[in-house]
């Protein structure tokens, strides 16, 4: 019998229950959510890492490792990899976290 954890994943102000193991961005649309803005719900990769459109700011918990294709991607305009963004479609959860949005349709446009 195999039993997955099932982390609370908070997302802007929503509360979500996420398998183990499961990407961020799958996670978040399988619940009716989405890391893309506006029109990058359409115009986006598709979970591939190369778009960069998923980006998030994760406040609190965990993270898996960077990929190599997230760390390229993070590493050119409008991203900065020193920026922290992670690509939703790139992150694995494994745990608990809180995991904020940001603004733009790249996502990488903080409040000020």
């Amino acid at each position: 019998m195999i039993i997955l954890h099932m982390p609370k994943i908070k997302f802007n102000d929503i509360e979500l229950i996420v398998p183990e193991g499961t990407t961020l961005r799958k996670g978040l649309l399988e619940q009716g959510c989405s890391p893309h803005n506006g029109q990058a719900r359409w115009l986006n990769c598709k979970g591939l890492g190369t778009c960069g459109t998923c980006a998030v700011e994760v406040l609190k918990g965990e993270p898996s490792p960077m990929t190599k294709i997230e760390s390229w991607r993070l590493n050119f305009p409008p991203h900065k990899l020193e920026a922290g963004l992670r690509l939703a479609c790139q992150l694995e959860l494994r745990g608990p976290m809180d995991v904020r949005k940001h603004q733009g349709f790249w996502g990488e446009k903080r409040k000020t």
